[in-house]
């Protein structure tokens, strides 16, 4: 029988907080352990010797938000996961969530059989990701598919761009760092998403960091 895995939920909207819990519980093999309304309130309430397998984490909270929560968890109790509750409204918030410690996030409106796949893929592979990397990218991933080594090649350029692409930086800002107009950041820009067959820079970010091709 497969072991019972605990979910803990912060998030500041009780009614979406308390449905998430009912519909979580009755996924087989995982448990609502807890459900708070900030982060401050989880620090104080979270039990060392009961800890969650998985930390369904808001972004945007009073009191304590997601970014200081997850900063908080990563250096108290790294073993515990982290994945962010968004609606997608920021590319920027996401990379900062995944910064602060997040695995990976899930859209606030997905189905119910997506956030299971989502607990189920986190607690196997240690990451989740969601319709931002295609089939292609995952057996990349897993086998090697573009070049000897597994990874599609990247000019000098392509890397320095990742590696700032993987900050909280605006793409204006990108550009000036890099001493390039916007309309060069915009090529490296679509030439990565073409090379990682991504859609978006959350899907960029979480396979550099996957694959290890940044040091954050």
């Amino acid at each position: 029988m497969r072991e019972t895995r605990n979910i803990a939920i912060v998030d500041d909207h009780t009614m979406f907080r308390k449905g998430l819990a009912v519909l979580i519980n009755l996924f087989p093999s995982y448990h609502v352990l807890l459900d708070v309304a900030n982060g401050r309130e989880f620090t104080e309430v979270l039990d060392r010797d009961q800890l969650p397998d998985i930390v369904l984490l808001d972004i945007h909270m009073p009191v304590m938000d997601g970014y200081a929560t997850a900063s908080w968890l990563r250096a108290h109790y790294p073993e515990i996961k982290v994945m962010a509750l968004s609606t997608m409204d920021s590319d920027v918030s996401i990379i900062k969530m995944i910064h602060h410690g997040a695995r990976g996030y899930i859209l606030k409106d997905a189905d119910p059989k997506e956030l299971k796949l989502a607990f189920d893929e986190i607690m196997d592979k240690g990451f989740y990701y969601n319709e931002i990397l295609t089939r292609k990218v995952i057996q990349s991933i897993h086998h090697g598919s573009e070049s000897g080594d597994g990874f599609p090649k990247l000019t000098d350029r392509e890397l320095e761009f990742l590696q700032h692409a993987c900050s909280e930086k605006n793409y204006q800002q990108i550009a000036r760092e890099m001493f390039v107009s916007e309309r060069t950041v915009d090529g490296y820009r679509e030439s990565l998403f073409k090379k990682f067959n991504v859609s978006n820079r959350v899907g960029l970010v979480l396979y550099a960091i996957r694959n290890q091709l940044v040091k954050l």
